[in-house]
C-alpha cells in the first residue's frame, strides 16, 4: 500500500528540511526522504563543522601571536583529538535538533533514497533495504551536490581526502596538498596550516578566490603567505603517486613540473549538481549539460508539480541560498504570496573573512551605472586595534546619482558577521547618508560599515580624505 502525501521533499539538507518545515506550517501533509543523516552536506560534512574547526584552530593561532597582549605561555596545546570529538557531539545536537523540528510542524521522515517513477509517484528504498511506494501531488528535488574530481585524483578516503574527510582526520598531518585555491581549498588549508601542517595550494587560474575581486582578496594572500602556505597559481595537479609512507604529488607549472611531498591530498576543485538516478529523464524534467535542474522564479521545473531546489539547480552553492528557495517552493505549492528572494549574500572563512552581498563595483559598471564607492580600514577602527585584528577593510558600492548602496563587504575578522546590515541596506535601497547617519554602537567593527559610506560620501570622519591635485605644467 503507497504513502499518500500533498508533498514529498527528496533531500534533507538546509534546503530540504527548511521547505519541508515551511510546508508543514502552511497546513500541507509532507513527507521528507533523505539518503543520509538530517541536515545534508552542510551540518555533517560541510558549513558547521568547517566552521568550528576553523574557530578552534583560530583560537590556538590567536593565543601563540598575542604576546603583546600577555598570551605567551610556553606550554599552550591544542588537543584536536577533544576538538574533533567536540565537533561531531555539536553536530549531533543539531540533527537531533531538526528532527524535533520536522516532527513538530507534522513532516513525516523516511531514511532512504526516492526516484520518481511518474510525475505524482515515487518509489523510496529505505536504509534497511525495504520498498516503500509514494504518491504525492507535488514533489520538491532538494538532492544537493558532490565533491567534483579530476581524472587521477579520485577520492578514496584515505590518500585522497574530500572535505568530509578531512574534516574527520583525528590527528593533523605533516603536510597537505590542496588542489583547488577556492573557498573549500582555503578554509580548510588555513585551519591545517594553523595547526602546524605544511600546506600546498594548487591553483590552475592565476588568482586565489577567483570569482571574488582581487582587493578583498590580497588580505588572504598575504596572510596564507605569514603561515607559511606556499601556493602555485597557473598550475596543474597532473599526478600523484606512493613514495613509502608518504606521497608525491606532481604538478605542472609556469616554471616547469614540481614534485611535491606531502602526507595527504585535499580535492577542492568545487562541486556537481547530484541529479543523476532521481528518475528526471523518465518523467521530463528538464536538465542542462551540467546536470542542475531548470526552474523558473518559484522554483518549478519544466513539469508542472515538480520544484527544485538548492545546489541541484545551480549556483552560487550556499546553504541559505537552498533555505530561501526551499520556502519559495512551499509557499508556491500552496498558492500563498511569495516572499522576496532577495539578494544572496555569500561569506567565506578565511583567515581573514571576506562577505559580499549585491553588486561589485565592475558589476556596477558593467550594468551602465555611474557609481561612487568608499573604503574604510580596519587599521582605524578602535575595536580591531583593541582584539588585534586590524587586517582588512569595509567597502561599500553605491549609485553615484541617487546614492543608493549597490553592494557592500567586508574582509577582516568576523566579517560573516558583520554583513547583516548591509544585506538589509542592499535589499530595501538604503542610501549612504542612511547609514551615515545611524548612530553605531562604539568601539564596534560595526562602525567601519558607517564610515565606508561616510567616505563615499567624501567627508569621512575616522581618516584623512585624500585628495588629489591637478598637476601643473
Amino acid at each position: 500500500m503507497a504513502i499518500m502525501t500533498d508533498v514529498l521533499i527528496i533531500g534533507g539538507g538546509p534546503g530540504g528540511y527548511v521547505a519541508a518545515i515551511k510546508a508543514g506550517q502552511l497546513g500541507k501533509k509532507v513527507l521528507l526522504v533523505d539518503r543520509d543523516k538530517l541536515g545534508g552536506e552542510c551540518l555533517n560534512y560541510g558549513c558547521i563543522p568547517s566552521k568550528a574547526l576553523i574557530a578552534a584552530a583560530g583560537h590556538a593561532h590567536k593565543s601563540k601571536k598575542s604576546k603583546d597582549a600577555g598570551f605567551d605561555d610556553p606550554k599552550h596545546h591544542l588537543d584536536w583529538t577533544k576538538v574533533v570529538a567536540w565537533k561531531d557531539r555539536m553536530i549531533g545536537g543539531f540533527i537531533k535538533n531538526i528532527g524535533v523540528l520536522i516532527k513538530g510542524n507534522k513532516v513525516e521522515h523516511i531514511a532512504g533514497s526516492a526516484r520518481l517513477t511518474t510525475t505524482h509517484a515515487a518509489l523510496v528504498t529505505t536504509a534497511d533495504g525495504a520498498t516503500v511506494s509514494v504518491e504525492f501531488k507535488n514533489a520538491i528535488i532538494a538532492t544537493g551536490s558532490d565533491i567534483a574530481t579530476i581524472p587521477g585524483f579520485e577520492i578514496d578516503g584515505k590518500d585522497i581526502m574530500g572535505s568530509k574527510e578531512a574534516l574527520d582526520l583525528k590527528t593533523p598531518h605533516g603536510s597537505l596538498v590542496v588542489v583547488g585555491g577556492g573557498v573549500i581549498g582555503l578554509e580548510i588549508g588555513t585551519f591545517f596550516a594553523k595547526l602546524g601542517t605544511k600546506v600546498t595550494v594548487v591553483e590552475f587560474t592565476g588568482s586565489l578566490l577567483p570569482v571574488i575581486e582581487k582587493d578583498m582578496v590580497y588580505p588572504v594572500s598575504r596572510n596564507l603567505s605569514k603561515l607559511g602556505v606556499e601556493v602555485m597559481l597557473l598550475s596543474k595537479a597532473k599526478s600523484w603517486s606512493k613514495k613509502g609512507r608518504r606521497l608525491e604529488v606532481i604538478a605542472e607549472t609556469p616554471e616547469g613540473e614540481k614534485k611535491i611531498p606531502c602526507d595527504k591530498v585535499l580535492m577542492a576543485v568545487g562541486r556537481v549538481p547530484r541529479s543523476e538516478g532521481l528518475g528526471l529523464d523518465k518523467i521530463g524534467v528538464e536538465v542542462d549539460g551540467r546536470g542542475h535542474i531548470a526552474v523558473d522564479t518559484e522554483m518549478l521545473t519544466s513539469v508542472d508539480n515538480i520544484y527544485a531546489i538548492g545546489d541541484v539547480v545551480g549556483q552560487p552553492y550556499l546553504a541559505h541560498k537552498a533555505s530561501r528557495e526551499g520556502i519559495l517552493a512551499a509557499q508556491s505549492i500552496t498558492g500563498g504570496a511569495l516572499e522576496p528572494r532577495g539578494h544572496i549574500p555569500w561569506a567565506v572563512f578565511t583567515d581573514p573573512e571576506i562577505s559580499w552581498v549585491g553588486m561589485t563595483d565592475c558589476e556596477a559598471k558593467a550594468a551602465g551605472l555611474t557609481t561612487v564607492s568608499g573604503k574604510f580600514p580596519f587599521a582605524a577602527s578602535g575595536r580591531a586595534m583593541a582584539v588585534g585584528e586590524t587586517d582588512g577593510f569595509c567597502k561599500v558600492v553605491a549609485d553615484r546619482t541617487t546614492n543608493r548602496i549597490l553592494g557592500a563587504g567586508f574582509v577582516g575578522t568576523n566579517a560573516s558577521d558583520l554583513i547583516g546590515e548591509a544585506c538589509l541596506a542592499v535589499s530595501v535601497g538604503v542610501t549612504l547618508e542612511q547609514v551615515a547617519q545611524t548612530i553605531h554602537p562604539h568601539p564596534t567593527l560595526a562602525e567601519t560599515f558607517a564610515e565606508a559610506c561616510e567616505v563615499a560620501l567624501g567627508h569621512p570622519v575616522h581618516m584623512l580624505r585624500v585628495t588629489r591635485e591637478a598637476p601643473v605644467f
